[in-house]
């Protein structure tokens, strides 16, 4: 494939896009992104987006479908939470320890996630659905059904999300560490061969259990990241969370990891799910230009829609280039 493709392929949907979006916002009067602050919730979103699409591609794209996802994100979060206001009363510090405390808690999380699934050894999504039901009642057990928000707001998690610069640094320091692992280490070359081929990279002597619970181990870790951007940006944790509450939170995920995908035909595909955030994300704030003629029950609709559309797209693909192509003409 020529580079010209490749730069074209890699950027068509997220340009297409965004202009389509900014000629509706004009058409409102206003901008996709009209001032600074709007910019700053613009790469905040960005970075929630592609975490999460990160996160739940690792897994599924080894045919293990992960419903405890957002369930992760918010018990870590309040984990991160409750302990670092313990310590800082949220003082200074509060948001570089909360964010460490939350990761590592995701991590946890993970580990004990795919722990239960090589040890049970059931279908991987009965196991999250059963992990998603443990984690909320221990997310409800520690609120008490209750919002968390005395120990999410503080000014030093007000700056972390009051400036695009700290979502930036994370969002490129998760990539260059998911491109690192995934497509340049030992780790990574297996993980590819499992998911290529289980039964061959088995049969050759790949150890799949260790590779499937560090796996599970990086998708907690990442969603510890998304589960503080979240309280962070919210200034809350729903603690409420119960009866698979959580998986809204994956269900974000879905229409960038299809669009990323399939821009990760032409480049990195971890470079496709950033794209597909950026798309996402100036989607959102489409959505907050309209927000006075778009509720939300109507964006779930819109991105339901697109989501099928873009399906469809994918599945007859093969037979749209034969209609549209001029050979046929």
């Amino acid at each position: 494939m020529s580079t010209s493709k490749r730069i074209i392929g890699t950027l068509a949907i997220p340009v297409i896009a965004i202009v389509i979006m900014e000629i509706l916002c004009l058409g409102h009067g206003q901008h996709i992104i009209a001032n600074s602050k709007s910019f700053d919730n613009f790469v905040v979103y960005t970075a929630i987006v592609m975490i999460t699409t990160i996160a739940l591609s690792i897994n599924l794209n080894s045919g293990r479908f992960d419903f405890s996802l957002g369930s992760m994100a918010a018990l870590s979060a309040v984990i991160g939470a409750k302990i670092t206001y313990a310590l800082l009363q949220g003082g200074t510090g509060s948001a570089p320890l909360m964010l460490l405390l939350t990761v590592l808690a995701g991590i946890i999380l993970g580990l004990i996630s795919g722990g239960l699934y090589v040890i049970l050894r059931i279908p991987p999504i009965i196991t999250s659905l059963g992990v998603a039901l443990i984690y909320e009642g221990i997310l409800y057990t520690i609120t008490s059904g209750k919002y968390v928000m005395a120990e999410v707001q503080n000014a030093s998690l007000s700056k972390f999300v009051g400036t695009w610069v700290y979502a930036a640094i994370v969002i490129v320091v998760v990539l260059a560490f998911v491109i690192i692992v995934f497509d340049h280490t030992r780790f990574g070359f297996e993980y590819n061969a499992l998911r290529n081929g289980q039964k061959v990279a088995v049969n050759t002597g790949i150890e799949e259990v260790g590779n499937a619970v560090i796996c599970y181990a990086i998708c907690g870790g990442l969603m510890g990241l998304v589960g503080f951007f979240n309280a962070a940006r919210n200034t809350n944790i729903n603690g409420g969370l119960l009866n698979f509450g959580s998986i809204a939170i994956m269900f974000t995920a879905f229409l960038p990891m299809f669009i990323g995908s399939y821009i990760g035909r032409f480049c990195n595909e971890k470079i496709g799910f950033l794209l597909a955030a950026i798309t996402m994300s100036a989607l959102n704030s489409t959505f907050a230009v309209f927000s006075n003629e778009v509720t939300a029950s109507v964006q779930s609709i819109i991105n339901a829609v697109l989501l099928v559309a873009f399906l469809i797209y994918l599945n007859n693909e093969k037979l749209l280039v034969k209609i549209l192509s001029p050979k046929n003409k």
